[in-house]
């Protein structure tokens, strides 16, 4: 239950003196203003090594690669992606919060404008007969304007916490992007990848394809068991399959571009095959310290835990009482026709206040919800934290891991060049048949098509990499946004408070 008491003239020092009384009856009871929650303010990843990167990448990181087609493909996706313009959606949905809390703060104005026609009551309080007319017509015109004083810092800590959530859904709209700038290069450069062993796939067809050929004459001429020529084809065969899969996840990669730029697969821009770019592994230096303003996941959680905290604020000032006053001025008669007459002015001033007197436990109830969102968001944040460090270190690593294997590949193919050189040599001297010659490339096949595999893995791991660093975000600090939030709030503007990251 609650009380709203207008002041009558000549009792606001009465009024005063009763507020002074609540508010030490209160007291007791109105719970301390908390602090700022302890949060993880590092990242943990020191002794960390992973090699170094010649600094952060940059807002367009796609750019390295040095690939045309991949820089279409993104600025198609950034325009039409449905799970991007989801994200602006929350972005928009939150600036207007800061508008509607704006708007509840400060001075409000209403004008209004009517009249009515009634008929008296023959046996009400004033018969008709003595007042001379049974009908009679009420012309109401007039402004009231009202002001809610905001002592306790309700409104202003609403304010804030809407400003804090325009930030969040900011660094979720920059999580959103990245998520899909990295998502559209690792299917492309996949597509490249498997059309790059397509090719190489096609080649080792053609020589079992003369594996087999001579496998069938050495039989037919009694040279060979016929069980050789049984190997030959299923060796044909496992190659064939292969190509096939290889063919088939080419053209669903496809599928998945045109579904991450949001066009059918009939209108995906034509994309040629062309050769892997080079990757640069590493991490910047001092990535355990910067690594949070880099990370708009990270930037996000922080800011819900600010408005989280600021909506404690606000549970813990309907504590305190209200006081609002409000003013009218205006005409009113019953002769329309004399409506603008001077004698119908009518005017009134009223101040109020709002007593929580007893509410049965919803105030203690609603501040612990608060207080429990504030502990859940400061929970997000520092899981946040922690997850970052997990994926920083984990792609990292697994970058070294894929480049220690890509050297060792390169070892192994370099020997079985020479192996197919020295195959060669033996059939131009007579000493050997094209068997050995066909095997031994068919062998180095194999090989390249493994290295490009750890060569498409080496890409997606750099890719996820340079996601886990931040993609070229910068987020803006609730300390470096503080003063946007004070203008926000003084000038009650929402457009004010709104900043790009």
């Amino acid at each position: 239950m609650s009380s709203c008491v207008p002041i009558r003239h000549g009792q606001l020092p009465r009024v005063l003196l009763g507020c002074a009384i609540a508010l030490a009856m209160a007291g007791c009871s109105i719970p301390a203003k908390l602090g700022h929650p302890a949060i993880r303010d590092d990242v943990p990843l020191a002794g960390l090594d992973a090699g170094h990167r010649a600094g952060w990448p940059d807002a367009e990181w796609w750019r390295q690669y040095d690939d045309p087609q991949l820089d279409s493909l993104i600025a198609l996706a950034m325009k039409d992606s449905p799970d991007l313009e989801q994200a602006r959606s929350r972005v928009a949905s939150a600036q207007q919060s800061i508008r509607a809390a704006t708007a509840q703060a400060g001075l409000s104005v209403n004008g209004s404008a009517q009249v009515e026609r009634q008929r008296l009551s023959e046996n009400g309080l004033i018969p008709p007969k003595f007042l001379g007319f049974t009908w009679y017509n009420q012309g109401d015109i007039g402004v009231q304007a009202q002001y809610d004083f905001d002592w306790w810092g309700k409104k202003r800590a609403t304010i804030e916490s809407a400003v804090d959530q325009a930030h969040a859904a900011e660094a979720q709209h920059s999580a959103a992007a990245l998520a899909i700038q990295s998502t559209v290069a690792d299917t492309y450069f996949g597509w490249l990848a498997d059309e790059a062993r397509i090719d190489l796939a096609q080649q080792a067809v053609q020589t079992q394809e003369q594996l087999l050929r001579m496998a069938e004459l050495r039989v037919r001429q009694g040279v060979d068991r016929p069980d050789t020529v049984q190997s030959a084809k299923a060796q044909l065969a496992a190659t064939r399959q292969m190509l096939v899969a290889l063919q088939s996840s080419a053209k669903i990669r496809q599928a998945a571009l045109a579904s991450l730029v949001g066009v059918a697969p009939s209108q995906l821009p034509p994309l040629q095959p062309r050769a892997l770019p080079d990757v640069t592994g590493g991490l910047p230096d001092n990535v355990g310290v910067d690594l949070m303003a880099r990370r708009a996941d990270i930037a996000a959680s922080r800011w819900q835990v600010e408005a989280a905290l600021r909506q404690t604020d606000v549970a813990r000032a309907e504590f305190y009482p209200d006081i609002s006053i409000s003013a009218m001025a205006g005409l009113s008669s019953i002769d329309l026709d004399k409506m603008f007459n001077a004698g119908n002015r009518v005017f009134a001033l009223t101040p109020a206040l709002h007593l929580p007197i007893f509410t049965g436990g919803l105030l203690e109830a609603n501040y612990g919800v608060s207080k429990a969102q504030l502990d859940a968001a400061v929970a997000q944040y520092n899981s946040t934290v922690l997850g970052a460090a997990r994926d920083v270190a984990t792609q990292s690593l697994t970058a070294q891991q894929i480049e220690g294997r890509r050297k060792e590949q390169a070892s192994e193919i370099a020997a079985n060049q020479t192996l197919l050189a020295n195959a060669q040599s033996r059939v131009r001297r007579g000493v050997s048949d094209q068997r050995e010659t066909l095997a031994a490339r068919g062998q180095l096949l194999q090989q390249q098509d493994d290295e490009l595999s750890l060569h498409a893995q080496a890409l997606s791991t750099d890719i996820s990499l340079i996601k886990a660093l931040g993609g070229g975000y910068r987020a803006v600090t609730p300390e470096q946004a503080a003063s946007d939030t004070s203008s926000s709030a003084s000038n009650l503007s929402g457009d004010a408070a709104h900043e790009r990251h």
